[in-house]
Protein backbone atom coordinates (compact mmCIF):
# COMPACT_ATOMS: atom_id res chain seq x y z
CA UNK A 1 0.00 0.00 0.00
CA UNK A 2 1.18 3.22 -1.65
CA UNK A 3 1.43 5.84 1.48
CA UNK A 4 1.56 9.56 0.34
CA UNK A 5 3.90 12.06 1.99
CA UNK A 6 2.49 15.53 2.19
CA UNK A 7 4.76 17.61 0.54
CA UNK A 8 6.17 20.52 3.37
CA UNK A 9 4.91 23.39 3.88
CA UNK A 10 6.31 26.43 2.64
CA UNK A 11 5.58 29.89 4.19
CA UNK A 12 5.06 32.79 1.74
CA UNK A 13 5.77 35.26 4.38
CA UNK A 14 9.61 35.81 4.80
CA UNK A 15 10.97 35.09 7.73
CA UNK A 16 14.28 36.99 9.12
CA UNK A 17 16.44 35.40 11.74
CA UNK A 18 18.15 38.28 13.30
CA UNK A 19 20.34 37.82 16.32
CA UNK A 20 17.88 39.60 19.07
CA UNK A 21 21.47 40.29 20.49
CA UNK A 22 22.28 42.56 17.52
CA UNK A 23 18.98 44.75 17.88
CA UNK A 24 19.66 45.32 20.91
CA UNK A 25 22.92 46.80 20.46
CA UNK A 26 21.77 48.27 17.63
CA UNK A 27 19.72 50.21 19.74
CA UNK A 28 22.07 50.82 21.96
CA UNK A 29 24.10 53.00 19.56
CA UNK A 30 21.13 54.70 19.04
CA UNK A 31 20.70 55.84 22.59
CA UNK A 32 24.16 56.50 22.69
CA UNK A 33 24.13 58.81 19.33
CA UNK A 34 21.25 60.52 21.30
CA UNK A 35 22.52 61.26 24.79
CA UNK A 36 26.44 62.63 23.29
CA UNK A 37 24.22 64.58 20.94
CA UNK A 38 22.24 66.10 24.10
CA UNK A 39 25.30 66.14 25.82
CA UNK A 40 27.39 68.26 23.21
CA UNK A 41 24.57 70.67 22.37
CA UNK A 42 23.78 71.29 26.11
CA UNK A 43 27.52 71.49 27.20
CA UNK A 44 27.13 74.63 24.13
CA UNK A 45 24.68 76.46 25.66
CA UNK A 46 25.65 76.21 29.37
CA UNK A 47 29.10 77.96 27.71
CA UNK A 48 27.03 80.40 26.08
CA UNK A 49 25.33 80.94 29.36
CA UNK A 50 28.12 81.26 31.11
CA UNK A 51 29.47 84.13 28.84
CA UNK A 52 26.08 85.89 29.05
CA UNK A 53 26.75 85.76 32.87
CA UNK A 54 30.25 86.94 32.82
CA UNK A 55 28.76 90.12 30.36
CA UNK A 56 26.35 90.92 32.98
CA UNK A 57 28.45 90.59 35.93
CA UNK A 58 31.12 92.83 33.62
CA UNK A 59 28.22 95.93 33.53
CA UNK A 60 27.59 95.74 37.28
CA UNK A 61 31.17 95.78 37.80
CA UNK A 62 32.55 98.20 35.71
CA UNK A 63 29.85 99.79 33.36
CA UNK A 64 32.80 102.74 32.17
CA UNK A 65 35.34 100.19 30.43
CA UNK A 66 32.07 97.77 28.91
CA UNK A 67 30.91 101.32 27.71
CA UNK A 68 33.96 101.75 25.96
CA UNK A 69 34.32 98.18 24.74
CA UNK A 70 30.35 98.36 22.32
CA UNK A 71 31.46 101.54 21.36
CA UNK A 72 27.78 102.93 22.25
CA UNK A 73 26.84 105.92 23.76
CA UNK A 74 23.19 105.12 25.04
CA UNK A 75 22.89 101.46 26.34
CA UNK A 76 20.58 100.86 29.31
CA UNK A 77 23.05 99.54 31.78
CA UNK A 78 21.13 98.90 34.76
CA UNK A 79 18.56 96.44 32.91
CA UNK A 80 20.50 94.98 30.93
CA UNK A 81 23.05 93.84 33.23
CA UNK A 82 20.06 92.26 35.30
CA UNK A 83 18.69 90.69 32.43
CA UNK A 84 22.25 89.36 30.88
CA UNK A 85 22.57 88.11 34.61
CA UNK A 86 19.84 85.93 35.40
CA UNK A 87 19.52 85.05 31.37
CA UNK A 88 22.98 83.35 31.65
CA UNK A 89 22.47 81.64 35.03
CA UNK A 90 18.93 80.17 33.84
CA UNK A 91 20.26 79.37 30.83
CA UNK A 92 23.61 77.49 32.44
CA UNK A 93 20.93 75.48 34.73
CA UNK A 94 18.79 74.40 32.23
CA UNK A 95 22.24 73.25 29.98
CA UNK A 96 22.91 71.47 33.08
CA UNK A 97 20.40 69.08 33.71
CA UNK A 98 20.76 68.08 30.14
CA UNK A 99 24.44 68.15 30.31
CA UNK A 100 24.43 65.75 33.34
CA UNK A 101 21.04 63.64 32.72
CA UNK A 102 22.40 62.41 29.48
CA UNK A 103 25.87 61.78 30.30
CA UNK A 104 25.16 59.87 33.32
CA UNK A 105 21.58 58.39 32.10
CA UNK A 106 19.83 59.61 35.31
CA UNK A 107 15.65 59.86 34.47
CA UNK A 108 14.72 61.77 36.87
CA UNK A 109 17.36 64.58 35.90
CA UNK A 110 15.86 64.11 31.90
CA UNK A 111 12.75 64.62 33.07
CA UNK A 112 13.01 67.65 35.42
CA UNK A 113 14.92 68.82 31.65
CA UNK A 114 11.71 68.16 30.01
CA UNK A 115 9.45 69.68 32.42
CA UNK A 116 11.64 72.79 32.08
CA UNK A 117 11.72 73.12 28.38
CA UNK A 118 8.01 72.46 28.42
CA UNK A 119 7.08 75.09 31.09
CA UNK A 120 9.27 77.24 28.73
CA UNK A 121 7.98 76.83 25.31
CA UNK A 122 4.38 77.18 26.82
CA UNK A 123 5.23 80.19 28.16
CA UNK A 124 6.52 81.76 24.50
CA UNK A 125 3.31 80.70 22.89
CA UNK A 126 1.17 82.12 25.81
CA UNK A 127 2.72 85.50 25.35
CA UNK A 128 2.72 85.00 21.64
CA UNK A 129 -1.52 84.45 21.39
CA UNK A 130 -1.27 87.54 24.26
CA UNK A 131 0.15 89.68 22.24
CA UNK A 132 -1.93 89.04 18.84
CA UNK A 133 -4.66 89.54 21.05
CA UNK A 134 -4.24 92.37 22.94
CA UNK A 135 -2.20 94.67 20.81
CA UNK A 136 -4.65 97.62 21.22
CA UNK A 137 -4.07 97.41 24.85
CA UNK A 138 0.05 96.68 25.10
CA UNK A 139 0.43 99.48 22.82
CA UNK A 140 -1.61 102.23 24.39
CA UNK A 141 0.23 100.67 27.52
CA UNK A 142 3.83 101.09 26.11
CA UNK A 143 2.34 104.58 25.10
CA UNK A 144 1.37 105.43 28.90
CA UNK A 145 4.80 103.91 29.92
CA UNK A 146 6.64 106.45 27.59
CA UNK A 147 4.63 109.80 28.14
CA UNK A 148 5.38 109.05 31.68
CA UNK A 149 9.51 108.08 31.47
CA UNK A 150 9.71 111.14 29.31
CA UNK A 151 7.61 113.39 31.67
CA UNK A 152 9.76 112.23 35.15
CA UNK A 153 13.31 112.68 32.94
CA UNK A 154 16.08 112.37 35.03
CA UNK A 155 14.08 113.81 38.49
CA UNK A 156 15.55 111.28 40.27
CA UNK A 157 19.50 109.85 39.86
CA UNK A 158 18.80 106.96 41.60
CA UNK A 159 16.09 105.61 39.43
CA UNK A 160 17.28 105.77 35.48
CA UNK A 161 17.12 101.97 33.99
CA UNK A 162 13.70 103.07 32.38
CA UNK A 163 15.16 106.39 30.99
CA UNK A 164 18.01 104.39 30.00
CA UNK A 165 16.10 102.33 28.36
CA UNK A 166 14.48 105.09 25.91
CA UNK A 167 17.47 106.69 25.36
CA UNK A 168 18.65 103.42 23.64
CA UNK A 169 15.62 102.71 21.76
CA UNK A 170 15.63 106.60 20.36
CA UNK A 171 19.05 106.37 18.97
CA UNK A 172 18.72 102.80 17.70
CA UNK A 173 15.50 103.91 15.74
CA UNK A 174 16.67 107.20 14.94
CA UNK A 175 13.76 108.83 16.36
CA UNK A 176 12.66 111.26 19.15
CA UNK A 177 9.71 111.00 21.38
CA UNK A 178 6.68 108.60 21.12
CA UNK A 179 4.88 110.86 18.57
CA UNK A 180 6.81 113.71 17.52
CA UNK A 181 9.94 115.71 19.64
CA UNK A 182 7.48 117.73 21.16
CA UNK A 183 6.04 115.12 23.68
CA UNK A 184 9.65 115.97 25.45
CA UNK A 185 8.35 119.58 26.20
CA UNK A 186 6.59 117.41 28.86
CA UNK A 187 9.70 116.72 30.68
CA UNK A 188 10.48 118.74 33.90
CA UNK A 189 13.94 118.65 33.86
CA UNK A 190 14.42 119.59 30.13
CA UNK A 191 12.15 122.68 30.15
CA UNK A 192 13.65 126.28 29.08
CA UNK A 193 13.07 129.32 30.36
CA UNK A 194 10.69 131.38 28.11
CA UNK A 195 13.51 133.37 26.86
CA UNK A 196 15.27 130.15 25.40
CA UNK A 197 14.44 127.54 23.45
CA UNK A 198 13.43 124.04 24.16
CA UNK A 199 15.41 121.24 24.90
CA UNK A 200 16.05 117.57 23.82
CA UNK A 201 17.77 114.43 24.91
CA UNK A 202 21.29 113.84 23.41
CA UNK A 203 19.95 110.69 22.10
CA UNK A 204 17.63 112.65 19.50
CA UNK A 205 20.66 114.24 18.40
CA UNK A 206 21.13 113.15 14.67
CA UNK A 207 24.80 113.16 14.24
CA UNK A 208 24.14 111.89 9.66
CA UNK A 209 22.27 115.41 9.36
CA UNK A 210 25.50 117.59 10.20
CA UNK A 211 28.86 117.79 8.02
CA UNK A 212 30.80 115.92 11.27
CA UNK A 213 32.78 113.34 9.99
CA UNK A 214 32.95 112.08 13.97
CA UNK A 215 31.40 108.97 15.47
CA UNK A 216 27.90 108.96 16.62
CA UNK A 217 29.32 107.76 20.33
CA UNK A 218 31.88 110.99 20.07
CA UNK A 219 28.91 113.02 18.89
CA UNK A 220 26.42 112.63 21.81
CA UNK A 221 29.32 113.38 24.70
CA UNK A 222 32.95 114.25 23.73
CA UNK A 223 32.56 116.05 20.21
CA UNK A 224 29.10 118.68 20.76
CA UNK A 225 30.73 120.54 23.48
CA UNK A 226 33.00 121.31 21.09
CA UNK A 227 31.44 122.33 18.38
CA UNK A 228 30.64 125.77 20.38
CA UNK A 229 27.34 128.07 19.25
CA UNK A 230 26.50 125.86 16.38
CA UNK A 231 25.27 122.68 18.66
CA UNK A 232 24.70 125.00 21.52
CA UNK A 233 25.04 121.78 24.03
CA UNK A 234 23.65 121.57 27.60
CA UNK A 235 25.78 118.87 29.42
CA UNK A 236 25.77 118.39 33.47
CA UNK A 237 26.83 115.07 34.98
CA UNK A 238 23.50 113.69 35.09
CA UNK A 239 21.52 114.91 31.78
CA UNK A 240 22.91 116.10 28.41
CA UNK A 241 20.28 117.51 25.99
CA UNK A 242 20.58 120.09 22.78
CA UNK A 243 18.44 122.41 21.86
CA UNK A 244 14.82 121.13 19.77
CA UNK A 245 15.89 123.27 16.96
CA UNK A 246 19.28 121.58 16.37
CA UNK A 247 19.93 118.56 14.00
CA UNK A 248 17.71 116.22 15.69
CA UNK A 249 15.06 113.12 14.62
CA UNK A 250 11.88 114.96 14.10
CA UNK A 251 9.70 111.02 13.68
CA UNK A 252 8.21 110.11 16.40
CA UNK A 253 9.40 106.66 17.77
CA UNK A 254 5.46 104.94 17.47
CA UNK A 255 6.09 105.81 13.32
CA UNK A 256 9.67 104.02 13.78
CA UNK A 257 8.78 100.98 15.49
CA UNK A 258 6.06 100.47 13.29
CA UNK A 259 8.27 100.33 10.34
CA UNK A 260 10.88 98.38 11.95
CA UNK A 261 8.31 95.44 13.09
CA UNK A 262 7.20 95.74 9.03
CA UNK A 263 10.85 95.60 8.20
CA UNK A 264 11.71 93.12 9.99
CA UNK A 265 8.85 90.79 10.81
CA UNK A 266 10.37 87.88 8.46
CA UNK A 267 13.18 88.03 10.27
CA UNK A 268 11.37 88.32 14.01
CA UNK A 269 8.81 84.63 12.58
CA UNK A 270 11.77 82.82 11.85
CA UNK A 271 13.52 83.31 14.61
CA UNK A 272 10.64 82.63 17.23
CA UNK A 273 9.81 78.78 15.12
CA UNK A 274 13.64 78.31 14.92
CA UNK A 275 14.04 78.64 18.73
CA UNK A 276 10.54 76.40 19.33
CA UNK A 277 11.51 73.94 17.05
CA UNK A 278 14.69 73.49 18.65
CA UNK A 279 12.98 73.26 22.09
CA UNK A 280 10.68 70.62 20.74
CA UNK A 281 13.48 68.78 19.28
CA UNK A 282 15.01 68.63 22.24
CA UNK A 283 11.93 68.12 24.13
CA UNK A 284 11.47 65.34 21.86
CA UNK A 285 15.30 63.39 22.28
CA UNK A 286 15.12 63.96 26.21
CA UNK A 287 11.63 62.18 27.02
CA UNK A 288 12.99 59.47 24.54
CA UNK A 289 16.01 58.63 26.24
CA UNK A 290 14.33 59.12 29.47
CA UNK A 291 11.75 56.45 28.58
CA UNK A 292 13.78 53.88 26.83
CA UNK A 293 16.97 53.75 28.97
CA UNK A 294 15.80 51.27 31.92
CA UNK A 295 14.00 49.08 29.18
CA UNK A 296 16.80 48.67 26.40
CA UNK A 297 19.56 47.69 29.37
CA UNK A 298 17.24 45.33 31.23
CA UNK A 299 16.67 43.20 27.88
CA UNK A 300 20.48 43.55 27.15
CA UNK A 301 21.10 41.89 30.49
CA UNK A 302 18.60 39.60 29.98
CA UNK A 303 20.38 38.72 26.58
CA UNK A 304 23.97 38.51 28.14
Amino acid sequence: MDTCEEPPIVSLVPTYSKDPQAKMSAQESCLSLIKYFLFVFNLFFFVLGGLIFCFGTWILIDKTSFVSFVGLSFVPLQTWSKVLAVSGVLTMALALLGCVGALKELRCLLGLYFGMLLLLFATQITLGILISTQRVRLERRVQELVLRTIQSYRTNPDETAAEESWDYAQFQLRCCGWQSPRDWNKAQMLKANKSEEPFVPCSCYNSTATNDSTGSDKVFFSQLNQQGPRAKLRQTADICAVPAKAHIYREGCAQSLQKWLHNNIISIVGICLGVGLLELGFMTLSIFLCRNLDHVYDRLARYR
